[in-house]
């Protein structure tokens, strides 16, 4: 169902152009959990990606590149409307109605339970330009409805600027119809995903104009399991000398080849519709690798926090005759950028609005000297896990396959440095992610006055955003720093 807009955004600049210049098609696949180096062209060991290490080959592959969050919703919609988490005050995952955070040393701020349909969304603002949009897959920016993970009526893709979706789990075990049994399917074969088959549908339909597609994958997300015996087998053949957990061995490499085979399908659809040369494909992950299974070293962290593992993702581009096979690029770049580019990509004019990202086109086309050095900020105002925190890991470390206590904490990256601030404590962290990329050697009291500076622009920034802060509960003021 198409929203009606302010009068201000009704608008598109893009110029007449020939028909081999019109505007492409935009194919956008989002993973759920998908470590930084969880693929092979990343220098992962645990899984085979062939597909996905084949589309690094083909185009273009971002070595430095963050999700706006280290959680799943708060950067979904971030991605969906180029700002940061902190300036929509939307920095966790939704709950339902009653549940608010759990107060500690310091008390977080409510949960947001969904993005306000105020905002603008990518889809919409693409609509608008003739696209023809559609999303199939995890959406997790709304209130559950019916059940974990169901679609809201009223804020779901349909009324945030997606014309064509259709709600399933797919294959994924979420979907609790996972009855396929030992020989069900011969090697190399997968069971049918209504998540990759609906996307297909989408590509295959005719249509004049071009499209957008937001294709959201539950996958890698947890409970793990391998999908059929013949990839379960594979999988311990291959990993009989490693020393991790079984199940992440065997069910987590699986469940990544598995991804990977339905993003095969999909490419494997564009070629045969004849779109591969008129479309841009962009494949990234919702946040860093979940800490159970993901080899996120040598970074430090997972998925929940602000060390490098949990929030550095796998950024990989397609554009066939506009960026260069086999390329790469390792200027820093964020989630919040694609919002832009992808307006820059459509000829669309988004000036008006208000957004934290900057079109990453330039860096498609190699222009990686000219690209000015800029903050990436992040900004987590909560505890993790919300339930036995107690028993957490108390220190975040490399590879600990366990989920540690997360603190509120804010994040800074400005070239090769990176500040944390912890509201908690007080404490600063700075490390220089050139020489030391695992982040194990805090530099905060041998170099105070680069702390200082990070420090009180990361507060600037914030304040400039409008953000929230978690509250000490005695005096009901906000801590920010």
């Amino acid at each position: 169902m198409w929203r009606a807009l302010p009068v201000l955004f009704l608008f598109s600049f893009s110029l007449p152009v020939s028909a081999a210049e019109k505007s492409p098609n935009i194919v956008f696949i989002l993973a759920d959990d998908l470590g930084w180096k969880d693929l092979g062209c990343y220098g992962g060991t645990l899984a085979q990606t062939p597909h996905l290490d084949q589309l690094a080959k083909q185009g273009l592959r971002f070595t430095a590149a963050y999700s706006p969050a280290p959680i799943c919703s708060a950067s979904r919609a971030a991605i969906l409307t180029g700002k940061t988490p902190a300036r929509l005050h939307f920095e966790f995952v939704t709950k339902p109605a009653g549940v608010e955070p759990p107060s500690r040393s310091l008390q977080p701020p409510p949960y947001t339970r969904e993005l306000p349909l105020k905002e603008v969304t990518i889809a919409e603002i693409l609509q608008q330009s003739d696209y023809a949009t559609g999303f199939f897959g995890k959406w997790h920016v709304s209130e559950h409805y019916k059940g974990y993970l169901g679609w809201s009526p009223t804020h779901g893709p349909q009324q945030q600027g997606f014309q064509m979706a259709k709600e399933t789990f797919g294959s994924h075990p979420y979907a609790k119809k996972f009855d396929w049994k030992p020989g069900d399917f011969v090697e190399g074969e997968f069971p049918p995903d209504a998540v990759t088959e609906r996307a297909i549908d989408f590509l295959k339909q005719k249509r004049e104009q071009p499209f957008f597609l937001y294709l959201s994958y539950f996958h890698v997300h947890t409970p793990v399991r391998a999908p059929t015996d013949w990839l379960v087998k594979k999988y311990q053949k291959r990993v009989v000398n490693d020393t991790g957990d079984e199940n992440r061995r065997t069910h987590y490499g699986a469940f990544i080849e598995t991804l990977d085979a339905y993003v095969g399908q999909v490419l494997a659809a564009l070629d045969q519709q004849g779109l591969r040369d008129s479309t841009l494909v962009v494949f990234t992950s919702d946040n860093g690798g979940t800490p159970e299974y993901a080899d996120n070293a040598p970074l430090r962290g997972s998925k929940w926090n602000l060390y490098e593992a949990g929030i550095r993702v796998p950024l990989l581009v397609r554009w066939p005759q506009h960026v260069a096979a086999d390329s790469v690029c390792a200027t820093p770049v964020s989630g919040i950028d694609l919002f832009p580019t992808f307006c820059d990509v459509a000829r669309v004019d988004c000036s008006a609005l208000t957004l934290d990202g900057e079109s990453l086109l330039p860096l498609f086309h190699g222009a990686n000297a000219a690209w000015p050095e800029r903050a990436l900020t992040w900004h987590f105002p909560y505890y993790h896990p919300e339930k036995g925190y107690k028993k957490a890991k108390e220190t975040i470390g490399v590879n600990d396959f366990a989920v540690s206590k997360t603190q509120p904490v804010s994040a800074i990256r400005v070239g090769d440095s990176k500040l944390l601030q912890f509201y908690e404590s007080g404490k600063r962290e700075l490390y220089d992610l050139r020489n030391d990329p695992g982040e194990q050697h805090d530099l905060s009291n041998s170099q105070p006055e680069r702390t200082a500076q990070l420090g009180t622009q990361l507060k600037q920034t914030l304040q400039n955003m409008d953000a929230r802060y978690p509250t000490d509960p005695f005096t009901d003021q906000p801590k920010t720093n």
